[in-house]
């Protein structure tokens, strides 16, 4: 795999994926959180800011193109009202951000053996979308 780009989806089914696809094409979803572990079960290397990836529908298909600007790797209690709102997902609060994000870290670390730990390291991650023109955040950078 090139480390300047990868092909992925948001979440883990192909209805999540949809969904979060569809609030990042609003423009309302700007952040995302993966835990470090996911990263590194798929044998993925951590996003760098400027790399780029791919995002596909639930179907597998390829919709928009999206650049890391800001990166940092933290535990749960690391997220904040601000992250929390720039994610874009539910009410957009720190407390849906918790509750949703406990229940889909728990579901995808049983999934893969594990447990889920509010000490797990997460990749806290902003990006802008870069393609197509008609979603690119600024026109620069389509």
């Amino acid at each position: 795999m090139d480390s300047d780009y990868t092909v992925e989806h948001f979440g883990d089914t192909a209805k999540l994926a949809d969904e979060l696809l569809q609030i990042v094409l609003s423009g309302t979803k700007r952040a995302t959180s993966e835990l470090v572990s996911e990263f590194t079960h798929r044998g993925d290397p951590l996003p760098r800011i400027g790399s780029h990836w791919i995002a596909c529908d639930g179907a597998g298909v390829p919709r928009i193109v999206i650049r890391s600007t800001q990166l940092r790797i933290d535990t749960f209690d690391g997220a904040d009202a601000a992250f929390a709102y720039t994610e874009g997902e539910d009410d957009r609060s720190l407390r849906s951000w918790q509750i949703q994000h406990r229940l889909y870290w728990e579901r995808t670390s049983a999934t893969r053996g594990a447990d889920w730990s509010e000490l797990d390291e997460i990749v806290f991650e902003y990006f802008a979308v870069v393609w197509p023109p008609e979603h690119a955040d600024w026109p620069e950078m389509s």
